[in-house]
């Protein structure tokens, strides 16, 4: 008997790092949509996109919600805090840095 394969558990950045991964994040933040319409806008197997969704549930990017038979995807903001957090550390980087240039260049440029 075949065991299912588990799912690898992912940073952050490998979860985002997978271009049909972002590309469902995409589609996700237009509106919820059932794993079978999201499967719809892949040409892979039904077994791949379902590993896919896993992986974004896991890492915290979606929530899945069972209404009747169906099984709707939602995106959640848990996942993409880490993203956040990290962009805006380099944002804070880049601007104190050019401040420091702008001071620089204020002092040195004759008025």
């Amino acid at each position: 008997m075949l065991k299912p394969m588990p799912i690898p558990t992912l940073d952050t950045f490998q979860v985002v790092a997978d271009a049909s991964r972002r590309k469902m994040l995409m589609l996700l933040s237009e509106d919820s949509m059932t794993i079978n319409s999201l499967a719809e806008n892949f040409d892979m197997s039904r077994p791949a996109v379902s590993k896919h969704i896993k992986i974004l549930y896991t890492a915290g990017f979606i929530s899945i919600q069972d209404v009747g038979r169906e099984r709707y995807c939602t995106l959640k903001q848990d996942g993409f805090s880490e993203l956040q957090k990290w962009i805006s550390y380099f944002d804070g980087f880049w601007t104190s840095k050019l401040k420091k240039l702008e001071t620089l260049l204020n002092n040195e440029l004759p008025n």
